[in-house]
């Protein structure tokens, strides 16, 4: 495992170089209880930055924008050695349908506003924020290829959409010679790991590198909450929600089940003087299609105590502790072709896969 954010991986099949822990800026410009304030977000990068680190993530959904603004403020000065991710989707407008979704006039406004922002010509990596259902396919990857071609963007990524979808618009792209998908931001973690079944195996396989998003699964696997906070109520609506108590409950993250498996990352933090945080940041690390999972923290301690996790190295049986308390079921396909079922393909014959 790599011990410092200069030890750079690259980004899906491109030859963009980003840090092993990428830096969410989900807090910047937010008020109340779970935002950072403007100096703590300024000294948050000036450490990130410092160490190495190049790979920060924001949305223009973000606070509605000021989460770009607040990051273009705390990168002046070092632009260009920097790699910045932002995303498009999500309504910058309520009431206005074209405000919103993944078509190309959404996605054109988005970037022009973004730019504006963010205060700069380009950026680095644009993600589709979030599916529609709604797009065809060919239309979002001709507006990625357009963009990229302007040079507004370099590298286009998907996030939160289905794996069959994305494989396909990688196909498409490849034949017709467009701007491929280089990135995937998907949530991973300990308590939430849906996406081994079908998102990460075709991310390794369609060359699209995956950057995680939640891998303390909403402050749930860093021992912040017990079982009395299951009894606490919660808002219904985004538009309640003030503290991140209140998103892991309405959210459904806070649980018994997951609090179980809470408890045994912090044995496995003490086991190891670390803090819990550290190993499920680490956990995430260890698929082979994750590149960069991407640290959703509020303040400089919390930045300071999740880089640690780049200095995490489990024993097989920590790991297989942990495995044990967050299986999930793979389903089918996937359990039936791992199955004694799957044996009559190779007639008792050992076949070794390369």
């Amino acid at each position: 495992m790599a011990d410092k954010l200069d030890n750079y991986r690259l980004l899906g099949r491109s030859g963009l170089r980003v840090s092993p822990l990428a830096f969410g800026t989900m807090t910047f410009g937010v008020q109340g209880s779970w935002g950072s304030s403007d100096e703590e977000a300024a000294r948050m990068i000036d450490v990130y930055v410092d160490r190495g680190g190049n790979f920060i993530d924001t949305a223009n959904f973000y606070a509605q924008g000021e989460s770009e603004r607040v990051l273009a403020r705390s990168m002046k000065g070092r632009r260009e050695r920097l790699v910045i991710s932002t995303k498009y989707s999500l309504t910058m407008g309520f009431g206005d349908p074209n405000a919103a979704g993944n078509h190309r006039k959404n996605m054109m406004q988005a970037v022009e506003a973004s730019l504006m922002r963010l205060e700069t010509d380009y950026i680095d990596l644009l993600y589709l924020h979030m599916w529609d259902f709604r797009t065809p396919v060919e239309e979002v990857l001709r507006g990625f290829d357009d963009l990229a071609r302007q040079g507004k963007i370099l590298y286009a990524g998907i996030s939160d959409t289905p794996a069959w979808q994305i494989s396909r618009m990688q196909a498409i792209a490849d034949l017709r010679g467009w701007t491929p998908l280089v990135a995937l931001q998907v949530p991973y973690s300990l308590a939430e790991r849906d996406v081994e079944r079908d998102l990460l195996p075709m991310a390794k396989e369609m060359g699209v590198a995956a950057s995680p998003w939640g891998p303390l699964h909403n402050g749930v696997l860093a021992g912040k909450y017990s079982r009395e906070d299951l009894k606490a109520a919660s808002p219904t609506e985004i538009a309640g929600v003030d503290t991140r108590k209140d998103m892991a409950v309405m959210t459904g993250r806070l649980t018994a089940q997951s609090l179980d498996i809470a408890d045994v990352v912090k044995e496995v933090a003490q086991e190891m003087g670390r803090s819990a945080a550290q190993v499920a940041v680490a956990w995430t690390m260890q698929h082979p299609a994750v590149v960069s999972p991407v640290l959703g923290v509020r303040t400089l301690a919390q930045l300071e105590d999740n880089l640690g996790a780049l200095d995490v190295s489990f024993s097989p049986e920590q790991l297989q502790r942990l495995e044990a308390v967050s299986h999930i079921d793979l389903g089918f396909p996937h359990d039936f072709l791992t199955g004694g079922t799957f044996n009559a393909m190779f007639g008792g014959c050992s076949v070794e896969s390369r």
